[in-house]
């Protein structure tokens, strides 16, 4: 499992810089526009849905199974903060697709790394389980900011910028909830560094 969030950060890290100057060896083609409204966003945009409408499911599902299996009070805890915390943001992200009548993009290399990830919190049990939710939960939460941040910055539909301005404080304040854990695990022994 240790190598799954890795993956999901590099993933997350790697597309966000598809659509900047001098990363363009591979040219930034979006996949087909589901609807007039889609075919209007810019990559950066279209990038932007594509991950943060993953991206939120896989937290709300990944926190479920951390809160039945966690074995610390603090694992479970953060968990359900996770659970009912994206809540709202697919929802204010469903919202902003279905007022401008587009279709999230499928990201499936994302998808697949993320089912991977929850399959194998699934098979984990004991501190094994804690200790990959929580790294995870580090990787995750630093990519997830770099990609609210990268929207704020270079995105041009002001209905997402808006919704990453209004998320991203809520993105940090679970970073740094989570890196605390992190401490505190590596300070009792549990973490694998």
């Amino acid at each position: 499992m240790n190598r799954v969030p890795t993956l999901i950060f590099g993933l997350t890290l790697a597309t966000l810089t598809a659509g900047q100057p001098g990363a363009d060896a591979q040219p930034n083609i979006p996949a087909p526009a589901t609807s007039n409204a889609a075919s209007t966003l810019s990559p950066v945009d279209y990038n932007f849905i594509a991950q943060a409408n993953l991206g939120a499911p896989f937290q709300i599902d990944s926190g479920r199974v951390a809160e039945e299996k966690a074995t610390t009070a603090d694992a479970r805890d953060y968990a359900h903060l996770m659970v009912v915390s994206h809540i709202p943001v697919v929802d204010g992200l469903n919202s902003i697709l279905q007022r401008k009548q587009i279709t999230a993009p499928p990201e499936t290399l994302l998808q697949g790394a993320y089912d991977a990830m929850i399959g194998s919190l699934k098979a984990d049990t004991g501190v094994a389980l804690d200790r990959d939710y929580v790294e995870g939960q580090v990787g995750y939460q630093k990519g997830n900011a770099a990609l609210f941040r990268y929207e704020i910055q270079n995105g041009a539909d002001p209905d997402l910028k808006a919704f990453a301005e209004h998320t991203l404080p809520k993105i940090e304040d679970h970073l740094q909830r989570i890196l605390k854990l992190a401490q505190r695990n590596a300070a009792s022994g549990t973490s694998s560094e």
